[in-house]
């Protein structure tokens, strides 16, 4: 399975719709919070703007899509 990580902010209801789509599918994932010192500046490298941001292996995605998520989970 690949690597995903979920960016996030804590007051973001967005990030734990996603948070919480991933920990009833038991999905593994690592999260992120761009508001932490190590966060911001993981989160900077990626050059966009916004919260959630879910990272599948290399792909990039900007909000929470269930339909494009798992269609990026798929395609390992």
């Amino acid at each position: 399975m690949k690597r995903i990580i979920l960016y996030t902010m804590s007051n973001c209801p967005h990030c734990q719709t996603a948070k919480r789509y991933m920990e009833d599918k038991n999905i593994p994932f690592r999260l992120c919070n761009i508001k932490t010192p190590a966060g911001q500046k993981e989160f900077s490298k990626l050059n966009l703007r916004g919260v959630p941001v879910v990272k599948v292996g290399d792909q990039i995605l900007k909000g929470f899509d269930v339909k494009r998520f798992n269609q990026l989970l798929k395609n390992d």
